[in-house]
């Protein structure tokens, strides 16, 4: 039990150092070969901090835990809205002026239904999750082209901002993208090495281990990016961050899971974990759209985001055992 506590611990770490890294490097890289900044942010810092999610369920999944690979995307969703958006509105309230973002809310909200309705037969299969890597290159393509035709977005300006805030050599760039890309890997199998011992020292399913402890891990990187860009004033790139990483979780992650093992869905996932997840990203396009103005998450609607959570987590916690 202390050695899987240890290795959770020691992963956890790792996986966080190892993603910023990359993302850093990542970032870089595209920038030196003439990215569009928005295009950075949307892509590339959006996507790339959900790596660590996607490495442990591709980790999983190969290793026959569906329910920590099921788990870590739809928790790490979860805590990205209730947890990170929560203190990040307490620390600063958000208000949303990009218009890409205010494009974004909707498809998130629609790519979440969609995706659950994909499963509410309790398994995904490799068509199923063929359909979400399709519709997550889909929207891949709509970035690129939302990128290259919308320079002077406010959140362009942001990334632009962040970029210079924080050059690097290209040597260096790519030096740390590699050797991110490789500790993420290491630090994962470590991760869910623990993860799957923890849960069976404490007799918890993996499911419950993947949308508490993997989760909230996983979702450091989106956590750091986001409370770091709001202290700054870049309301448009902190809340980017969180609907790319959870567009990636649920199109990219789950469904790369899915077609390294197909899987059965856990009754509670259907009817507790997606249920959750939806309601918090229907309430996130309310706050963020802005139907008469700019979007805006203030400090009230922030602490009530983390009440929930904090509901959610004791509530998962209380029943588990």
């Amino acid at each position: 039990m202390i050695t899987a506590s240890l290795a959770v611990l020691a992963g956890l770490v790792l996986l966080v150092w190892s993603a910023d890294r990359f993302v850093d490097g990542s970032a870089a890289v595209a920038g030196h070969f003439g990215m569009p900044p928005l295009l950075i942010g949307m892509v590339v810092v959006g996507f790339g901090t959900s790596a660590p999610e996607m490495v442990v369920s591709a980790l999983a999944a190969s290793q026959g835990n569906p329910g920590l690979a099921l788990g870590n995307a739809y928790g790490s969703n979860i805590t990205n809205i209730a947890l990170i958006l929560g203190v990040t509105a307490l620390i600063a309230p958000i208000a949303v002026h990009s218009q890409v973002m205010r494009k974004e809310l909707p498809a998130l909200t629609l790519v979440t239904l969609g995706a659950s309705w994909l499963i509410f037969d309790g398994h995904l299969s490799r068509t199923d999750a063929g359909i979400l890597l399709a519709v997550f290159a889909a929207l891949l393509i709509w970035s690129i082209w939302s990128g290259l035709t919308s320079p002077h977005d406010p959140m362009a300006k942001e990334m632009t901002s962040e970029l210079s805030d924080h050059p690097m050599p290209i040597r260096k760039a790519a030096l740390w993208l590699v050797i991110g890309l490789v500790l993420l890997v290491i630090s994962s199998r470590i991760l869910v090495w623990g993860a799957v011992d923890l849960a069976t020292g404490f007799g918890v399913s993996d499911l419950v281990i993947g949308l508490t402890i993997v989760a909230i891990g996983t979702s450091l990187p989106e956590f750091a990016s986001s409370v770091i860009a709001a202290r700054k004033g870049e309301h448009d790139l902190a809340l980017g961050n969180i609907l790319g990483s959870n567009l990636f979780n649920t199109l990219a992650v789950v469904g790369i899971a899915g077609m390294i093992s197909p899987m059965a869905v856990a009754p509670e996932v259907l009817t507790r974990d997606l249920p959750v997840m939806i309601v918090l990203t229907a309430v996130l396009f309310l706050l963020g759209y802005g139907f008469r103005g700019p979007g805006r998450i203030n400090r009230f609607e922030g602490a009530a985001l983390l009440a929930v959570f904090c509901s959610y987590t004791a509530y998962l916690i209380a029943t588990a055992f």
